[in-house]
């Protein structure tokens, strides 16, 4: 078994959604999604994210530590959400990915953990 991660990126200025309804029907396919996925026994870890805004970026790399408020990146696409499965291979964790981009109603990307 190999672990890969799904990840969603959204624009969270722009809003992920047309409007609530919109919105309320992806997280109602995104529960259905998670409690599949959870059954079938690939479900390792999930999670949605609060918007960049609420990030503290840490960088520890010279002598002192600098907090920084807000993104890493000024980028319009940021990390919204993400999975962690365990598959069988690259064949099965496409196929997951493709339910979810269904259940999320956006892309989904999937990269392997090194080492697996």
């Amino acid at each position: 078994m190999t672990q890969y991660l799904l990840s969603v990126h959204t624009d969270f200025d722009a809003g992920a959604y047309g409007d609530e309804a919109e919105m309320q029907q992806a997280f109602a396919q995104v529960d259905a999604f998670n409690t599949e996925l959870q059954a079938s026994g690939s479900w390792v870890f999930a999670g949605g994210l609060t918007p960049p805004s609420d990030a503290t970026v840490v960088d520890a790399s010279g002598t002192d530590a600098v907090l920084t408020d807000g993104p890493y990146a000024e980028t319009k696409e940021v990390l919204g959400g993400f999975w962690i499965i365990d598959v069988a291979d690259l064949d099965a964790a496409l196929e997951v990915a493709r339910k979810a981009s269904a259940a999320c109603m956006g892309k989904v990307e999937v990269r392997p953990f090194q080492g697996e």
